[in-house]
Parts: structure tokens; sequence; C-alpha cells
């Protein structure tokens, strides 16, 4: 177990690494951060002043070492755009992100597993197909247009749910959160609706799929020679090891609603760090997109790194495996 951390460990040690030199490489390729600081109008003698004072007159290799050091402790500069720490931007519009990634996770769980096992259980029946048919749209459907169509009918037509914003916020120390309030919930309903629906429809799909290869599976038709009931069948026995990969993919799907809310956030105008990375792109600033990026990746790491530990507890066969020396 512990040779297993340690080379997962040190893969991701690797994988940061090498992400944080793509996020460097912005600072290179990606416009130069003296001229956006100074402006075009900006004297020769200005820049190379400016320039000396940020080490952007080093060797390549020596900015990047910088870099990374200050990356480690969680530092990118200042917002080109707005004038402020990045750190203390991310900060603010992190916890946004998260409330939302993972509300809309639970939701896809919470109705995704159910309804996987009823159409893996209740093959041909109306509502059976009926769910494979709205999943298909799920999938098919683009976020930004499920988005539109909720806030078109909710917000719109109905004027139930508000169709921007985050609502109220209660800070608890520096987390800023909006479930804490009424009004925080009202706002979050339908960006975790339109974040959660792919999500949901995939886990669908996936149990389903699971779930009718498992009750195929010799230690069933045993468990139905032994004359135990269907209930103890399907819940005690076949859905728990239908939801062995099911937890894996969920743990990684985690990852990309974090990652991917960027879609979400702009419809909705979630203040969030999709939207804050959007602003940094359209405004070109370097800091915040170098220090997205490498948040980004570092939270797809350390849900991979646990995933594979969770994984690597529950399923006996990788520990024997691991044991055997293969």
């Amino acid at each position: 177990m512990l040779a297993f951390i340690l080379r997962r460990m040190l893969q991701a040690v690797v994988v940061m690494v090498v992400v944080a030199f793509i996020a460097f490489l912005l600072f290179q390729y990606v416009g130069d951060p003296v001229v956006f600081l100074l402006g075009q109008d900006a004297k020769p003698d200005q820049i190379r002043e400016l320039r000396s004072a940020l080490g952007l007159d080093q060797p390549f290799f020596v900015q990047f070492w910088h870099f990374l050091g200050n990356a480690v402790q969680g530092e990118f500069g200042l917002s080109l755009r707005q004038g402020a720490k990045v750190s203390r931007l991310i900060a603010e519009r992190f916890p946004a992100t998260l409330e939302l990634a993972l509300v809309a996770a639970l939701l896809a769980l919470l109705v995704g597993v159910p309804m996987g096992v009823y159409a893996a259980l209740r093959r041909g029946t109306f509502t059976s197909q009926l769910f494979m048919t709205l999943s298909l749209l799920g999938v098919s459907l683009p976020t930004f247009l499920i988005g539109i169509l909720l806030i078109l009918v909710f917000s719109v037509t109905l004027g139930w749910f508000p169709s921007f914003g985050r609502g109220q916020v209660v800070q608890l120390g520096w987390w800023g959160t909006g479930l804490a309030t009424r009004d925080g919930w009202h706002h979050l309903v339908l960006p975790a609706i339109t974040l959660a629906i792919f999500q949901l429809t995939l886990i669908m799909r996936l149990v389903r799929a699971e779930m009718l290869e498992v009750l195929r599976t010799d230690y069933i038709k045993f468990a139905r020679a032994r004359g135990l009931s269907n209930r103890a069948i399907h819940f005690g026995h076949a859905l728990k090891n239908t939801l062995v990969p099911v937890m894996t993919i969920t743990g990684l799907q985690l990852g990309q609603l974090i990652a991917f809310a960027i879609i979400t956030e702009t419809v909705f105008q979630w203040p969030g760090m999709g939207l804050l990375f959007i602003q940094a792109v359209t405004f070109a600033d370097i800091p915040v997109m170098a220090c997205y990026l490498c948040l980004i990746a570092f939270i797809f790491v350390a849900i991979n790194l646990v995933v594979d530990l969770l994984y690597f507890a529950v399923d006996p066969r990788l520990r024997v495996a691991a044991a055997g020396g293969h």
C-alpha cells in the first residue's frame, strides 16, 4: 500500500511540474505582461526597469524556477486587469465554484444511481425506455442550451427561480457560502441542475450497464439458487459490486464539474472561478489564466489520487495483485 501511494504521489508531482511549465509558457508567448501593466505608451526606460523588477530579464529556466517556487506557495503575481493578487481573486471565487460542483455532483448521484438501477431491473418497461430516451437528450444537448432553456422556462415564463447571480452570501471566516441562506439555495437550483444533467445521464447509463453485467455473473446465479430474495440479490450483492466502477467515474467527474463549470457560470453569471477565467481570457490576464490552469490540474491530480486509493481499498483483487507482485 505504501509503495502504491508513493508511486501515485510521484506521478502527481510529475504531472504538476508539467502543467506548471505549460502555465509558465503563457507568460512567454501570450503577450508581454510589462506592456499590459505599463500600456503601449510606456517609455523604454520604464519597460526595462519593470522587466528587471519582475525578473523577466533573467534566463528562461531561472524564471521558471522562480515561477515554480511561487506557485508552490500559491502566488501567481498580480492580475493585469484588476491589479489585485491572483491568489486573493481565486480564493474569493473558489467557494462559489466548489459549492456549485458539489451540489451538482450530489444531485447527479442521488438521481442517476436510482434511475440506472431501475432501468436495469425493469428493462423493457415504458418508464425504463423513457429514462433511456431522456438520458440521450441529456448527453446530446450542449450545456449552454440546457441552461438557456431552464432560464426561459423557470425564470422568464414561470418566474420561479432567478436567472443570474449567487444570491445572499454568508461569510464563515474567509469562506463565503450561499448554502446557509434560502436566497442562496434559490439562486443555486438552476445552475446546479444545468451542471448536473450531463453527469446524471452518464451515471445512469453506467449504473444500468454495470448492473446488467453483474446480474449475469455466476455468483448472482448462485445467490438465486440459494433462495435469496430479489431484494437481497439486487441491493445486497449486485448493487454493491456495480458501485465500484461508478465510484471511480464519479470521482473523476467531480474534477470535470469544477473544471468545466465555465459554461454554466457564464450562462448564469455565477461569480465563480469559471467566470473569472472567461474574463481573464477576454482581457489576456495571463497570471489569472496560469493560476486557474495550475489549480484545476491540482484538483484533478488530488481527486485521481483519492479515487485510486479508494479503489485500491474497496477492490480486494487489486490488493491481491499488489501482494503477488503483478
